[in-house]
C-alpha cells in the first residue's frame, strides 16, 4: 500500500475503513470526537496557546455540521482532504483555515498565527520562516496593496504562482500527523 502520504481515497474507504473504523472508535467510544480527544488522537499535547487556537480552528473546519464535534464522516472526509484533497479543494479550506475572525478576509497577522502554529506543531526545522513566508505572501498576491487577502485573490494568487503554491503545501503538510495514526493502527492491526 505504500505510505499514507500516498494513500488514495478509495485505499482509505475500501481497504482501510474498518481500521480507520476502529480506530476512531476505540479513541471515542461515543462516535464523536470532541476537541480534547481531537488533540489526544492525533498527539497534539502541550501547544502554545497560539498552537492550540490553531488546532481549535482546524476542528472547528473539520466539524462540517458545527455541533462541536467531529463524527466518524467527518473524520473520514478530513483525511480525504489531508491525503487527496485537489490543489482548489486544499486552497479554499487553507482559506477557512487562516480567516480566525471570520471575517472573509485573511491579514498579515492571521496568516503569521497560522504558519507559526503549523511549524510548532509540526516541529520540524521550516525551509523559510513564518514571518518570510507570510510576507511572500502578501508581496506575491495582495494585488490590491490593502493589507488583506479576499478568497478570490487568495486563491487566484496562490494558483497562479507555483512557488507560492508548493511553499504553502509543505508548509501546512499535516499529513505526518495521519501518517503517525496511520502506523499505529497497522501496528496495533498486526499485534491483533
Amino acid at each position: 500500500m505504500g505510505n499514507s502520504a500516498s494513500m488514495t481515497v478509495e485505499e482509505l474507504t475500501a481497504c482501510h475503513s474498518h481500521k480507520w473504523y476502529r480506530k476512531f472508535m476505540t479513541e471515542c467510544p461515543s462516535g464523536q470526537l470532541t476537541f480534547y480527544e481531537f488533540k489526544k488522537f492525533f498527539g497534539l499535547k502541550n501547544l502554545s496557546e497560539s498552537s492550540n487556537e490553531y488546532v481549535e480552528t482546524m476542528f472547528k473546519t473539520f466539524d462540517i455540521n458545527d455541533d462541536g464535534c467531529i463524527d466518524f464522516m467527518e473524520y473520514v472526509a478530513a483525511l480525504s482532504l489531508v491525503l487527496k484533497g485537489g490543489v482548489q479543494q486544499k486552497l479554499r479550506w487553507y482559506f477557512k483555515l487562516f480567516d480566525m475572525d471570520g471575517s472573509g478576509c485573511i491579514d498579515r497577522d492571521e496568516l503569521l498565527l497560522i504558519f507559526k502554529a503549523v511549524q510548532a506543531i509540526n516541529g520540524l526545522e521550516p525551509e523559510i520562516s513564518a514571518e518570510d513566508l507570510a510576507d511572500m505572501v502578501f508581496s506575491k498576491i495582495d494585488v490590491n496593496g490593502d493589507g488583506e487577502l479576499s478568497l478570490d485573490e487568495f486563491i487566484e494568487g496562490i494558483g497562479a504562482d507555483e512557488v507560492l503554491t508548493v511553499m504553502l503545501t509543505q508548509s501546512l503538510d499535516l499529513t505526518h500527523i495521519v501518517s503517525n495514526i496511520y502506523t499505529e493502527t497497522d501496528s496495533e492491526q498486526q499485534v491483533d
